[in-house]
């Protein structure tokens, strides 16, 4: 989404309840606002909170593991396997850690995307185990 756009980035009412769409619909939400929020005009590039956060040293990489580490939490509500919680852990922790790092973590920041990976791993244990939450885009 461009800067000044009126597309919302969080609908009105947020799915509060535990079933596989409505986890579906927040981690879609949480992720596009950590990875996808803004676009840099005349490019197709775009960031999120994770990176504007990571800017502040230690503390902003921290907060930003801890909310990627929902996703973590959401997939093991709809019943991912050890391994792939481990997976996306790990994913969690690498950005983390070398986002922590001066400067050169907040370039890293800016293109791993460490909640888009983990966002694809709950959609396609969502779309194998749970294929009414798929959403047909027309």
């Amino acid at each position: 989404m461009a800067i000044g756009t009126t597309t919302r980035l969080v609908p009105e009412s947020l799915p509060v309840g535990t079933d596989p769409g409505s986890v579906r619909r927040r981690v879609e939400i949480l992720e596009r606002l950590l990875e996808r929020a803004i676009t840099i005009p005349g490019t197709k590039q775009s960031f999120g909170f994770d990176a504007i956060i990571g800017f502040v040293p230690i503390a902003g990489d921290t907060i930003a593991a801890i909310i990627g580490l929902y996703l973590v939490w959401e997939g093991r509500n709809v019943g991912m396997s050890k391994w792939q919680l481990a997976r996306m852990t790990g994913t969690v922790g690498l950005d983390w850690l070398i986002g922590s790092i001066p400067l050169g973590g907040d370039i890293f920041d800016f293109f791993y995307r460490s909640n888009s990976r983990n966002l694809k791993r709950i959609r396609r244990h969502l779309d194998r185990h749970h294929p009414a939450t798929g959403i047909i885009e027309g």
